[in-house]
């Protein structure tokens, strides 16, 4: 009996092993582990964490809707190869298959390698279970096996992960540059709204810095006492859009002033600013005539002294058809500062062309998390308290000053906010029935 198992264990771990490998290989740096998404990620955060709302991605993979769907794409992709076997398919049909299949099977692969550690996983359970109680145990033998069936149910674990994220429907954009934008909002009282706009300008440039980013301001007004009425950057980078899309929307601060009557009274103020992220993809195709422009020159405004311009270097271009407008006074050159408006007006032109196949996306899948409208509250950051909370996942996060410089305390809530994401489109493509998914582009 001894000799009988050890040779089955040895089978099995030998197979686990083999299958272990040629799984890392594809999915090199996976780890299991939640949040290790974003780029620059290398550790955890001291910054104390806290989701209230969604479970792990995972565990989609027990959702019917999701096993239904899984069904019909292991049933396509099987019907794709059968098809690839025809001798008399033209080159353009042919082809065609042959992308779809590619794109069917990076989900066929995982779901054959988790169907896999699940045999082993059965076949390690009836070991244990077959010696178990018998005369002859081996008390060593029983618990390497139970070792190699908790070493296969974390395996599986991971790859019910990784099998939900390969049925999320990819955005072509993902890769995009960004413009993103940010703008003093509306107040109760006092100018926190102005100086909580520089402090998100201060905290997306941490986070850019932290992420390897290239981090370039096309525009930068500043308020009477030291806040920002409004700045225009540009983020570039690897899958900038990806991570910073969801950012776009009101954020809400609640402090109490730090000078004044209501910093006296221990009065909380509440204020809001609101963020813009837009994608610059590598060629924006977007034609604009010169006679649909017009240009204004004017004085640059600032704080006044020394940092106003006493030339018309500052310049605004309104493109007419559309009524879009774009402005730019951060250099004193006013070529400079008119080349800086025109890739801004490009950027707002293609966003604006691209508005009916977003609301089309952000209906179909619900990609865009957060995005139904700009005015949409998404976060509270409550100073008084010391948390920051996304309304659209429950996720909160403690040491609010730490969180403000952009490092790792923001990666997670990105990372949280973008797996939620992630969730919801892969439900809403399941319950949908496909079209596209499995590794696709969204429509």
């Amino acid at each position: 009996m001894f000799f009988h198992s050890w040779a089955r264990l040895c089978s099995v771990r030998t197979r686990v092993v083999n299958g272990g490998k040629r799984w890392r290989t594809l999915f090199t740096g996976h780890t299991g582990e939640t949040h290790t998404n974003i780029p620059g990620v290398r550790h955890w955060c001291t910054v104390t964490t806290k989701r209230l709302c969604h479970s792990d991605l995972g565990d989609l993979y027990k959702n019917e809707s999701v096993e239904r769907y899984l069904r019909t794409v292991m049933e396509e992709c099987r019907h794709v190869s059968e098809k690839l076997e025809l001798r008399h398919l033209s080159t353009s049909d042919r082809t065609t298959l042959q992308s779809r299949h590619a794109e069917l099977q990076t989900v066929a692969y995982v779901f054959q390698t988790l169907e896999g550690a699940l045999k082993e996983q059965e076949e390690v359970l009836s070991l244990i279970h077959s010696s178990a109680g018998s005369e002859d145990e081996d008390k060593q033998l029983t618990q390497l096996l139970m070792e190699e069936e908790a070493k296969i149910s974390s395996r599986i674990l991971a790859l019910r992960k990784d099998l939900i994220k390969a049925l999320v429907p990819t955005d072509p954009l993902d890769s995009s540059n960004v413009l993103l934008e940010v703008m003093a909002g509306r107040t109760t009282g006092g100018d926190i709204c102005q100086q909580f706009t520089k402090e998100m300008f201060q905290m997306y440039q941490g986070f850019a810095s932290y992420n390897n980013w290239d981090f370039e301001t096309l525009n930068y007004s500043e308020a009477e006492y030291g806040g920002l009425h409004h700045a225009a950057v540009r983020i570039a980078g690897e899958n900038v859009y990806r991570y910073l899309k969801h950012e776009g929307g009101t954020h809400r601060v609640q402090r109490i002033p730090e000078v004044g009557l209501s910093s006296r009274m221990q009065r909380i103020h509440t204020g809001t600013m609101t963020v813009v992220v837009l994608p610059q993809p590598t060629e924006l195709e977007v034609s604009i005539s010169p006679k649909d422009l017009r240009v204004d020159t004017f004085r640059a405004q600032g704080a006044g002294g020394q940092s106003v311009n006493t030339t018309d270097s500052a310049v605004r271009i309104v493109h007419l058809p559309t009524g879009i407008t774009a402005e730019c006074q951060q250099s004193r050159s006013q070529q400079q500062n008119r080349n800086t408006a025109m890739r801004m007006l490009r950027a707002r032109l293609h966003q604006s062309m691209m508005g009916k196949a977003n609301e089309k996306r952000k209906t179909a899948r619900k990609q865009q998390v957060g995005m139904r409208s700009q005015s949409d509250r998404i976060r509270t950051y409550n100073f008084s308290q010391d948390r920051v909370t996304d309304h659209r996942t429950g996720y909160e996060a403690r040491d609010i000053k730490e969180f403000m410089r952009g490092g790792e305390g923001l990666g997670l809530l990105v990372s949280d906010v973008l797996e939620h994401s992630e969730r919801e489109a892969v439900l809403d493509l399941a319950k949908s029935g496909g079209g596209g998914g499995g590794g696709g582009s969204l429509p």
